[in-house]
């Protein structure tokens, strides 16, 4: 019979582990208005966040930066343009985001004032553009500082000003931060108070610099991305096209600052240049006219023609040595330490020419760096000063080669004369000076033309000048923010509103040490439970009687049905009652045990043995007299003590008498093996109501006398640690057959027949007509938890 029972209790156990969809769903459906309050008020507060936050756009805008393509580059050149172009990219890319480009845009949209509405929702917004006025500044005492003004206005014309000063549209009025005017700008005054902030230019540059993002758009381009995240996209989109346009404005001026050098350069050789040629042609004209020396060629037309090409070749050659001097003066010049080589006087090398360029290719880079509010002191800057040191040594270097080859060009050249000269010695002296003399204005006549024809290609290059962007798309205002996300808000509440009491009931029950279910009790131990009590709402403590039909009597009934298993129909059986600790139920479950059995047509006794809190005869509201105590130490008949039970038949109460000094040693005396004797001849069933086995060992010393031992577990009152005790008890066989009866089981909504009743399966349902049912008292809380209960409607039905 035993081994049917464990069977039995395994097969119950692993199908508590199986609970079905619908059993989970009435475990929690009991929260759902915890849930849906919780959803509810964290809906409210992010309705509250997007109703009174400002919220933040996006705008942006794409632009292309150019790459300068010069002819006449060697391979060399542009592989090493190609090298730098990204870090041209990035150098662009700071000065977009640099305060000085900045502070074009906002003195070009003079945002040194900003303009703000209080509203009744969300205050001081900003109204940029959408103003009914704007400010003007006559005069500002501090320019150095911030300030702000109130303006509260009275009527559509007249307003106050820091409370302080009244004024009218188009009227100039002083304050302690300047003079100023308010201009109508036709705009409708949606609200009385306004305020107006002002800013030097550098701080409202830096602040509006700070909110630029510039990134590449497509890697290996120049296309970059520029963006701002502002609460007023109208001002976003504003300073995001006029920095695109001042950056492009900002590099022709750059482009126009070169070309200006370069001309003041040629400006001034062409005035050397000039002063010579005037010279040296007044020279030659005082010679003709002092020495008669009108035409020469006609002396000697051979020998003169050969001496011609070779002086024509002479002046080539010099010419180039000229330019050559020329370019190592202004390298050599310390004002020009820092300034680009003049492209335009060009020496026929290409070394020379890739090492010019390699140059201004490093003056430019530097210049850009300081541009960029760069220190001049920074690495970066130093590394591109020592290379354009390297590369000036170089062409100097290379400048004095090409001076010794044209030398000796010269030389080769002039010896060849020499050779004509004395074939035509014949000639007068006069003649060759006079050939001497023009040879010298040819050839200062040559380099002056070569200077103006290189100026006016400059300036024409000056006055052409583009910008080295383009604007690809402008940036428009747009009408949707980025923050807050409202969809992603609200999502976000919703998972907030669902967890948040997710977590607090999780965290309920795993925190919670007591025993809740009977799964908590079987996942423990393997002590057969014998059945479970439920909570009783009458005041009596004897509930089992012949005419009650109550739930929790119905209950007491199944467990004397399952008690035979246990006891295996033996005769006169006794039975331990015995807990962990106090309040448990152990004398209620002992006097209604015994109702019970009585009812069966056993004559039953129970024995008050928790002698230290008897609560039997007070719950039976029986008046106390002598008991166990007095017959174990010898003062009274037995037959005497045992007192009937009113209105229940075969069923007696032996009451514990009075409280000795030592009850456990009471217990060792030997009238206690003569007690239950005398008690088995008289009665067919004898409960021992004893004290709490985890507290005394009154419970081991009466466990000899019993039979099977009924452990009580109060739901919400012992501790599920305290099952492990029980298990102990029951592996040791320290008490004899022991089960469990649950105790005091109130049904929490949700649980229903897996957590408790499995043998009282309508406890959990409703008992319809088979029970009486006990109506608990309801407050005006519990009254409303039950009408917004869902499992109602389900009963409901199931009812039908």
């Amino acid at each position: 019979m035993e081994d049917q029972v464990t069977k039995s209790i395994n097969e119950n156990r692993k199908e508590l582990w199986n609970l079905s969809f619908r059993d989970l769903f009435y475990k929690y459906v009991r929260f759902l208005p915890l849930f849906v309050l919780s959803v509810a008020l964290s809906l409210l507060v992010a309705f509250l966040y997007l109703r009174y936050t400002i919220p933040i756009y996006n705008v942006g805008g794409t632009m292309n930066i150019k790459t300068e393509q010069q002819g006449g580059r060697s391979d060399l050149i542009e592989d090493v343009l190609a090298n730098n172009k990204a870090q041209n990219i990035l150098s662009e890319i700071e000065v977009l985001k640099s305060s000085p480009l900045m502070q074009r845009v906002v003195d070009s949209l003079k945002l040194q004032f900003s303009y703000f509405i209080k509203g009744k929702i969300k205050k001081n917004v900003n109204i940029y553009r959408q103003g009914p006025f704007i400010v003007e500044a006559l005069q500002i005492t501090d320019s150095s500082r911030s300030f702000s003004m109130k303006i509260k206005f009275l009527n559509d014309n007249q307003f106050r000003i820091n409370d302080e000063v009244t004024a009218s549209f188009g009227q100039g009025f002083k304050n302690s931060n300047g003079v100023f005017r308010l201009v109508r700008t036709g705009g409708n005054i949606s609200s009385n108070d306004y305020s107006v902030l002002w800013q030097p230019t550098a701080i409202a540059a830096g602040a509006y610099a700070g909110g630029i993002y510039v990134v590449p758009k497509t890697p290996g381009t120049g296309i970059l991305s520029i963006g701002m995240r502002t609460p007023n996209p109208l001002l976003g989109a504003d300073i995001i096209n006029r920095l695109m346009v001042e950056y492009g404005s900002y590099s022709i001026e750059e482009k126009k600052q070169s070309s200006g050098q370069i001309l003041d350069f040629i400006d001034g050789r062409l005035a050397d240049y000039g002063e010579r040629l005037d010279s040296l042609k007044q020279d030659l004209l005082d010679y003709q006219l002092r020495n008669n020396l009108i035409d020469q060629e006609a002396q000697s037309a051979k020998g003169w023609a050969v001496l011609s090409e070779t002086d024509k070749a002479i002046n080539e050659q010099t010419e180039r040595l000229n330019i050559s001097s020329i370019v190592d003066e202004y390298l050599k010049d310390k004002r020009n330490e820092f300034s680009k080589v003049p492209s335009t006087l060009s020496i026929d090398d290409i070394t020379f020419t890739q090492l010019v360029a390699e140059y201004n290719k490093a003056q430019i880079d530097r210049q850009l760096l300081l541009n960029s509010n760069v220190p001049v002191n920074n690495p970066v800057v130093k590394e591109i000063e020592g290379q354009i040191e390297k590369l000036r040594t170089s062409i100097l270097e290379n400048i004095r080669n090409i001076k010794s080859s044209m030398n000796g060009s010269i030389g080769r050249l002039r010896s060849l004369s020499s050779q004509n000269q004395v074939q035509l010695r014949a000639m007068p002296a006069k003649v060759k000076e006079l050939a001497e003399k023009k040879a010298q204005v040819e050839s200062s006549q040559g380099m002056y033309k070569i200077l103006q024809e290189k100026r006016e290609e400059t300036a024409i290059s000056q006055a052409s000048t583009i910008a080295s962007s383009n604007i690809i798309n402008q940036a428009y205002p747009s009408t949707t923010p980025i923050k807050p996300n409202k969809r992603a808000i609200q999502i976000l509440a919703i998972l907030l509103g669902i967890s948040l009491p997710a977590i607090f009931i999780f965290a309920g029950e795993v925190l919670n040490d007591k025993v809740t279910t009977r799964f908590d009790i079987e996942k423990i131990t393997q002590v057969p439970i014998l059945g479970e009590i439920g909570h009783s709402y009458s005041e009596n403590t004897l509930v089992v009687s012949k005419s009650t039909r109550s739930m929790v009597a119905e209950q007491f009934r199944i467990i004397r049905s399952n008690l035979q298993y246990v006891l295996n129909k033996k005769e006169k059986p006794c039975i331990l009652v015995t807990s962990s600790f106090s309040g448990e139920g152990k004398s209620y479950v002992s006097t209604n045990m015994g109702a019970v059995l009585g009812l069966a047509g056993k004559k039953t006794i129970v024995l008050e043995f928790d002698i230290r809190k008897p609560k039997v005869l007070s719950g039976l509201g029986i008046s106390k007299g002598p008991g166990i105590t007095n017959f174990l130490v010898g003062k009274g008949e037995l037959a005497n003590m045992i007192k009937p039970v009113p209105e229940h038949e075969n069923l007696f109460v032996l009451g514990c008498g009075p409280v000795p000094p030592n009850p456990s040693e009471l217990l060792l005396d030997s009238r206690l093996d003569e007690l239950f004797a005398w008690l088995k001849d008289n009665f067919d069933v004898v409960i021992i109501d004893t004290a709490p086995v985890g507290m005394v060992s009154d419970a081991m010393t009466l466990g000899k006398y019993a039979d099977c031992t009924l452990y009580l577990v109060r739901q919400g009152h012992t501790f599920k640690k305290q099952v492990a005790l029980i298990d102990e008890f029951y592996q040791d066989q320290k008490l004899p057959k022991v089960s469990i009866i649950i105790n005091d089981v109130k049904l929490k909504p949700g649980y229903g027949y897996y957590g408790y009743g499995r043998y009282g399966y309508g406890y959990g349902y409703g008992y319809g007509s088979y029970y009486e049912e006990e109506t608990a008292p309801q407050n005006f809380s519990e009254k409303i938890l039950n009408w917004l209960d869902i499992r109602r409607f389900f009963n409901r039905k199931r009812k039908k």
